[in-house]
């Protein structure tokens, strides 16, 4: 198998600022892309369409990013990284403002496709970005400051989301992401350096990979296990205010909860994967299951019901730090490609879970939305297993 990695330069300084500028960046970028979580009923209501059709807003973003994820390396050339990263926050700001004064539905899908470029376009080149920021040795720390905006991101954009929509509306709360990707724009353009690309990259197939056997099996298993998260996570608010029946202040406030817990979550699962990954990696989609056919019985509840979520959010945030630890243990020479497939599969899972969960939600009910949530959960556990009786390390083909 040829390596994907793309040849650069060392680096013989070192751009903090830079550095900073992404994880800023990353923040505006996961609160503009889940950002529709929080207020799918009000935007729904505005636009006038169903819950569930408000919800593809999700989906849509992530087909584009998908799409973006797998071209954007051989569309961009030898276009200087700088420049593409500004583009890609340039777009940002484009996505928010249409979405904020859009005057009907079509126009706000649009919007989301134009976020949806910009997140398949970030996410693809940022550890590469980090890599030319700083030294070689300070490259794990770099990564983890720029994912400290993702996580951050994580644990506010619902919670804040939901809070300004109530207070100025859902097109103020989408606008209030515009000036920080406004800024983040300012701060690369100062703190970046220069990033020419030394040659053109080389043809990258990356679906190559998926003739391993563990490669085809963890990504199967990462894909049910993005698809049963979403079928469940993006049609949360109307079911907590159909079914708990919270009024906006408290949906704020559960939210918040699941997003905090989700934040400890990424920084107490390092303890289990050193201790065994691969049981993790089974044992989570299983306990995410369980959450979701609880809630089914159990949502009419409101503190057991918000005690749930704390939990769903704790072991559904660190999930992604777990597959990643697993892609870095399995093609250690071809992690690269490996994280580009990745997310290809995450932005598709994702708009697959909201687009099942939206037909099932305005079909049937939450009832079928969260129960299939939990059986596509269970079945991303047996995959997870299957993975993990191929070995480590799959040989390169």
């Amino acid at each position: 198998m040829t390596s994907t990695t793309t040849s650069h330069p060392p680096t013989s300084h070192e751009y903090w600022g830079g550095v900073i500028a992404m994880a800023l960046g990353a923040f505006a970028l996961v609160a503009s892309e889940f950002m529709p979580v929080s207020l799918l009923t009000p935007i729904a209501a505005d636009l006038h369409v169903s819950e569930g059709i408000a919800g593809q807003a999700i989906s849509v973003s992530g087909a584009f990013a998908l799409l973006t994820s797998l071209c954007i390396s051989s569309l961009a050339g030898k276009l200087d990284r700088k420049t593409l990263l500004m583009s890609l926050t340039l777009l940002m700001i484009i996505s928010g403002s249409v979405a904020a004064f859009a005057p009907g539905y079509a126009v706000f899908i649009i919007a989301r496709a134009i976020i949806g470029i910009a997140i398949g376009g970030f996410w693809s080149m940022s550890a590469a970005t980090a890599i030319r920021l700083v030294s070689i040795h300070h490259v794990p720390r770099a990564l983890a400051i720029v994912n400290g905006g993702n996580a951050l991101a994580s644990v506010i954009a619902a919670p804040l989301g939901s809070y300004l929509g109530a207070l100025v509306g859902w097109r103020w709360a989408f606008f209030s992401v515009v000036p920080i990707a406004a800024l983040a724009l300012c701060w690369k353009w100062v703190s970046m350096p220069p990033m020419q690309t030394a040659d053109k990259a080389r043809s990258k197939n990356v679906f190559v990979l998926l003739k391993n056997r563990t490669m085809a099996l963890g990504m199967a298993a990462v894909a049910l296990l993005f698809l049963g998260q979403f079928t469940l996570f993006t049609y949360l608010r109307p079911f907590l205010e159909t079914v708990t029946g919270v009024s906006p202040s408290v949906l704020s406030l559960m939210l918040l909860i699941m997003g905090m817990a989700g934040f400890a979550g990424t920084t107490l699962i390092g303890a289990f994967l050193k201790k065994s990954l691969h049981r993790t990696l089974i044992i989570i989609p299983i306990l995410m299951a369980l959450i979701a056919a609880a809630l089914i019985s159990a949502g009419p509840e409101r503190g057991i019901t918000t005690l749930l979520l704390g939990a769903w959010g704790l072991i559904a945030t660190a999930a992604p730090v777990a597959w990643w630890t697993w892609l870095t243990k399995a093609l250690p020479q071809d992690s690269e490609a490996g994280g580009g497939l990745m997310v290809a599969v995450i932005q598709l899972a994702i708009g697959s879970g909201s687009t099942l969960g939206g037909f099932l939600f305005d079909a049937y009910g939450f009832r079928a939305t969260f129960g299939a949530s939990a059986t596509v959960l269970a079945i991303a556990a047996i995959f997870a297993a299957l993975a993990a009786t191929q070995g480590n390390r799959p040989k390169a083909r």
